[in-house]
């Protein structure tokens, strides 16, 4: 799979998932050995796993859209810069609903299997700026969704 195949192939991904809510097709681009980590999770989640924080956030965030401001390609990796936007309008992890419009900077680390199939995400994500657009004084309090 060439470097673009790969950028093209995450960038699916995103759109699927977290801007789309598309996730049967999404979970179709992941190896079964799927493994998704990020800022607000203590603990790396399967594919399922991942579904549920998707799902979580955009039930509370019903127009998130996901920019993909940067992507690159080397080996078996892909890096993104991505920027999340849209409205809180529900209660998320310990966030109550603000009817404001959240701009949020992510950036991930991807890796592909030699097929191409999507094994692992790494994401960073900043909530310092998510808490101070929210107005909180205390880092957000996060805890995953009941599975």
């Amino acid at each position: 799979m060439s470097p673009e195949e790969r950028k093209r192939r995450v960038q699916q991904h995103i759109d699927l998932s977290w801007s789309k809510g598309r996730l049967a097709l999404a979970e179709q681009l992941q190896s079964r050995y799927f493994s998704y980590r990020s800022s607000f999770i203590s603990q790396p989640v399967n594919s399922a796993g991942f579904g549920l924080i998707v799902r979580e956030i955009r039930q509370a965030i019903p127009d998130l859209e996901v920019a993909v401001d940067e992507c690159l390609s080397e080996g078996n990796r892909v890096v993104t810069s991505s920027t999340l936007f849209g409205t809180l309008e529900k209660s998320v992890f310990g966030l109550a609903p603000s009817g404001k419009i959240l701009t949020v900077a992510a950036m991930s680390i991807w890796t592909l299997n030699p097929s191409g199939d999507i094994e692992e995400i790494n994401t960073l994500f900043d909530l310092e700026s998510a808490r101070s657009q929210l107005g909180l004084e205390s880092p957000i309090p996060v805890t995953l969704p009941p599975t």
